[in-house]
């Protein structure tokens, strides 16, 4: 498995001098020179260099105690994730893997090559220990792709010790403010390398133009979406907390934004998209719904007295738990490999840079939205009243449920329309959220019954006790009526909201 580390460091200019006195840096007891080491890396990249628009780095880095494969992404400004393998020739398909939906089917190839001597310093407290890595680097960039080109120049970086406090790095930029050093004007070297050997500039989301028609906001909405699900495709892969779930929200966001914007963006040419990004949300809910149930149910076995616990409930919950988790795994991450998956998000690239705008997409926020999100709220009204009306169990079961998606399909709606609308939409926004958190729970406890369900047959069929898991269903079918009660009124607050 590739080693990651979280890389908290800050680049500064050099004018040659040196690196300034920092023994009187607030913490820091001494100064340990660690010597001089020789660093060659070259950087890999596709040809149109997608990788380095999305500030992304990766390299293949010999000399010094860390010799192998880098991949750096973002997670902060100053503050990467540094994934590392062993040498090889080529790049490792786990980093490669990591890099695929920016990358989808180029190849990459050299594109830089960097040869520093780095000068080393340990910035260490009274007991020795390590509070950062200071280094001047004095760096020979030369270009592989593109035509040649080649610079040099000498920059300071200051690297927090592992588990350190980022305000360290405030009192040693004091410190190298006063004796003249600035902050370095590129985050990385390859960001200096690019721009200093005739590299391109790369477009930044923050170089667009304010959204002004209808058009612009529905775009801007759908192109943070897109931007999102490509961002959150390495953190999915290594399996961070909550990725799969604000995967999954960005994909019913855009199918949210493009069912209720059909008269901004054709729909011939949406749908199809709308089709596949269901799809995804449906690889990806398995996951989410099992990490969901098993979150609730264990919550509820903690509550119980021991005394109610009866047999190896807690040991079977868990073994579950892991073979529904590790399934729901294998199975994300053979999507996230398919060429399906990279054909949808071709196709997004492709809506975006070519919007199939109708008529509306040029009119006015204040005309187009308030039609929509009224359509929108309609559909939940509808849906909603009919469940209400419906005798409880199973068919009111799904009734509650198909209101539950509408509602949060009329609040991402809303969203679209939140910039331009402001407080026209805020405060219906917030109530539908509470509706559909009413809604929420109580699908999350009729899943939860059909889970302790399966447990309990589970547990029979082992000759254990299956008492708890039917006082945990009887209590969920008490939690569920509880929410049913409480809907008419959320119902009522979010009706009178929306209508203004």
């Amino acid at each position: 498995m590739a080693d990651t580390k979280r890389e908290i460091e800050r680049k500064y200019t050099s004018d040659d001098d040196g690196l300034p006195d920092l023994r009187s840096v607030a913490g820091v007891a001494s100064v340990l020179d660690q010597g001089v080491a020789d660093l060659d890396a070259t950087y890999y990249d596709t040809a149109d260099e997608r990788l380095a628009a999305s500030s992304i780095t990766l390299r293949r880095r010999t000399g010094g105690s860390d010799a192998g494969w880098h991949l750096k992404l973002p997670v902060a400004d100053g503050e990467r994730d540094e994934i590392r393998e062993p040498l090889s020739d080529h790049v490792p398909s786990t980093l490669g893997a990591l890099v695929r939906s920016r990358v989808r089917d180029a190849e990459l190839t050299p594109v830089m090559r960097l040869r520093s001597t780095r000068d080393v310093r340990h910035l260490v407290d009274a007991r020795g220990d390590l509070l950062a890595e200071v280094s001047v680097d004095v760096v020979r960039a030369e270009r592989l792709s593109g035509g040649g080109g080649s610079a040099e120049w000498t920059e300071i970086e200051v690297e927090l010790a592992d588990g350190g406090d980022p305000a360290f790095l405030d009192e040693v930029e004091k410190q190298l403010r006063e004796a003249g050093v600035r902050p370095a004007g590129f985050p990385s070297k390859l960001a200096r390398a690019l721009s200093e050997t005739g590299g391109k500039r790369q477009p930044r989301g923050d170089d667009r133009a304010e959204p002004v028609t209808t058009g612009d906001h529905v775009l801007a909405y759908v192109r943070a979406q897109r931007d999102a699900m490509v961002e959150l495709d390495p953190a999915v892969r290594r399996d961070l907390e909550d990725s799969v779930h604000r995967m999954r929200v960005a994909t019913r966001r855009m199918r949210s934004a493009f069912r209720a914007y059909r008269t901004v963006l054709d729909r011939t040419v949406t749908d199809p998209v709308r089709a596949e990004l269901k799809w995804l949300a449906g690889e990806l809910g398995e996951s989410r719904d099992h990490e969901v149930l098993a979150e609730r149910i264990s919550g509820a076995v903690g509550e119980l007295p021991p005394e109610l616990v009866v047999g190896p409930v807690r040991d079977r919950l868990r073994a579950w738990s892991q073979a529904k988790r590790g399934q729901a795994r294998r199975r994300i991450i053979d999507v996230l490999n398919g060429q399906r998956y990279l054909a949808l998000l071709t196709s997004l690239d492709a809506l975006l840079a070519d919007p199939p705008l109708r008529a509306a997409a040029a009119g006015k926020p204040s005309k187009v939205f308030p039609k929509a999100l009224d359509k929108a709220n309609d559909v939940v009204a509808g849906l909603v009243e009919r469940a209400l009306d419906t005798p409880p169990g199973r068919d009111r079961d799904v009734a509650l449920h198909e209101a539950r998606k509408k509602a949060k399909r009329a609040r991402y709606a809303a969203e679209v329309a939140a910039p331009a609308l402001g407080e026209a939409v805020s405060k219906p926004m917030k109530s539908m959220k509470d509706l559909q958190k009413l809604l929420g729970e109580h699908q999350d406890s009729v899943m939860s019954r059909a889970a302790l369900k399966e447990l309990a047959g589970q547990a029979h069929e082992a000759g254990e006790n299956s008492f708890t898991y039917g006082l945990l269903h009887a209590r969920e079918e008490q939690r569920a009526a509880g929410t049913e009660e409480a809907l008419p009124r959320a119902w009522a607050v979010a009706r009178r909201k929306a209508s203004g």
